[in-house]
């Protein structure tokens, strides 16, 4: 089974390009998702994060207000190691458990959808990397309009994350998604391709 990471910069379109492999085949597993279930009421790491941060980051569900809990993190870098170290092990953790299923499933290529894979060391959980990169300025520009940002907090979000050529640098495949969408598709296309390939030789 080949596992395959796939990353980039905030609001470069991981999440359209993983949907992409899916379609191609890929068994897709999405962290942020894992992240989700991680912090659910009465989890141990929703219990460590009101610990942390206070029941000021809860919804009136109970739930962790994402949004609050988000403006805290990226305003104060060293709040943002506290969560991290609060909620990466148990999403490695599950992250594991469906690695383990798909491997009983008999999959041949998993694609691992991480935001944060080289800050969080979860590089060493997959074989290849694919990182989806498009300008600083299309990036802003995504932000803004997705998550309704004021510039400056959109800003901090990008500048919070390892800069993207660093992530560039290390990629084993890299996918440019600031043109059109039929131009994304054709570069996955022929990674998929590519890592058939590497699968059938394994």
């Amino acid at each position: 089974m080949l596992i395959v990471g796939l990353t980039g910069g905030i609001a470069t379109g991981k999440s359209t390009v993983a949907a992409i492999f899916e379609e191609l085949g890929a068994y897709r597993i999405d962290t942020d998702r894992l992240a989700r279930v991680v912090v659910e009421p009465l989890q141990p790491a929703w219990e460590a994060i009101v610990h942390s941060f206070g029941r000021g980051v809860l919804a009136a569900s109970g739930s962790i207000d994402r949004k609050k809990l988000a403006d805290i993190i990226f305003a104060e870098p060293e709040k943002r190691e506290v969560l991290n170290k609060l909620t990466h092990p148990a999403v490695r953790t599950l992250l594991r458990e469906e690695l383990a299923h798909a491997r009983k499933q008999g999959v041949g290529i998993v694609l691992v959808e991480v935001p944060l894979l080289y800050e969080a060391g979860f590089d060493c959980e997959v074989d290849c990397v694919i990182v989806v990169k498009t300008t600083e300025k299309t990036q802003l520009s995504r932000l803004l309009n997705r998550e309704g940002l004021s510039e400056e907090a959109a800003r901090l979000r990008i500048e919070a994350q390892m800069p993207l050529q660093e992530k560039i640098a290390r990629a084993d495949y890299l996918i440019d998604n600031d043109g059109p969408p039929a131009q994304t598709i054709e570069q996955a296309e022929k990674i998929w391709q590519l890592l058939r390939q590497e699968c059938s030789n394994d």
